[in-house]
C-alpha cells in the first residue's frame, strides 16, 4: 500500500508545477486570480441585488399606502434604489414647473425615469463583464498550460528516445492539471454570469414597475 501513496505523492498537483517551472506556476496563478475575482464580483452583485429586492418587498408593502410622495419616500431605504427612483421624479417634478420651453410633464417625468433607471442597471451591470471574461478566458489559459506541458514531455521523449511512463508522466499530468483548472474557473464564472444576468433582468423589470 506504501507504493501507491508515494506515487500519488510524487505526481500530485503541486509536484507538477514544481518541475513544470516558471510558466506553470504563472498559469496556475492566473487561473487562482481569475477564480478568486468571480466569486468576488458574484457574491458582491448578490448582495447588492437582494438588497434591491427587500426594497421592492418594503415598496409594496408600506409605500403606496402612504399620504403622498414625500412622505412615501420616507419610509424607503435612504440609498436604495427605490429611493434613488422616487428623488429623482420628485426632482424632475420640480424641475418641470422651472422650464422656460413648453415641455409635457409626462414626457418630462417618464425621461428622468428612465434615466434613473438606466443608472441603477449600469451600476447593477458593473463587474459582470469580469465574470463572461473569465468564463471565455480562462480555458484558454488552462489550454495554454496544457501545450507547454505537452511540449516539455515531447522533449523528454526526443532526449530519451523513449516514451517511457517515467519519462512522460510529469508533463503530461501537469498538462491535464491545467486543462482541469481552467474549466473548474471557467464553468463556474459562465453559471454565475447567467444566473446574475436573469436576476438582474427581473430587478429591472419590477424597478419600471414601480416608476
Amino acid at each position: 500500500m506504501a507504493a501507491p501513496a508515494s506515487a500519488a505523492e510524487s505526481f500530485g498537483i503541486f509536484n507538477a508545477l514544481q518541475e513544470g517551472g516558471a510558466i506553470a506556476w504563472l498559469t496556475f496563478a492566473s487561473l487562482v486570480i481569475m477564480s478568486v475575482a468571480s466569486w468576488y464580483v458574484f457574491f458582491v452583485k448578490l448582495i447588492d441585488q437582494q438588497k434591491i429586492i427587500k426594497e421592492g418587498r418594503r415598496a409594496r408593502t408600506s409605500f403606496w399606502q402612504s399620504a403622498n410622495l414625500r412622505e412615501a419616500a420616507n419610509k424607503l431605504d435612504k440609498n436604495g434604489a427605490y429611493r434613488q427612483i422616487v428623488d429623482d421624479g420628485l426632482v424632475a417634478q420640480e424641475q418641470h414647473t422651472k422650464l422656460t420651453d413648453p415641455i409635457d410633464q409626462h414626457d418630462w417625468m417618464l425621461g428622468s425615469l428612465a434615466r434613473s433607471q438606466g443608472a441603477i442597471t449600469s451600476k447593477l451591470s458593473t463587474g459582470l463583464a469580469l465574470l463572461a471574461t473569465v468564463g471565455s478566458t480562462a480555458p484558454f489559459v488552462g489550454l495554454f498550460g496544457t501545450v507547454v506541458g505537452i511540449y516539455r514531455a515531447l522533449i523528454k521523449i526526443g532526449a530519451a528516445g523513449q516514451a517511457s511512463i517515467d519519462t512522460v508522466a510529469g508533463p503530461v499530468g501537469e498538462a491535464l492539471i491545467m486543462t482541469a483548472l481552467g474549466l473548474v474557473v471557467a464553468v463556474p464564472a459562465v453559471m454565475q454570469y447567467n444566473w446574475l444576468m436573469r436576476r438582474n433582468k427581473a430587478v429591472m423589470e419590477e424597478l419600471a414597475r414601480f416608476s
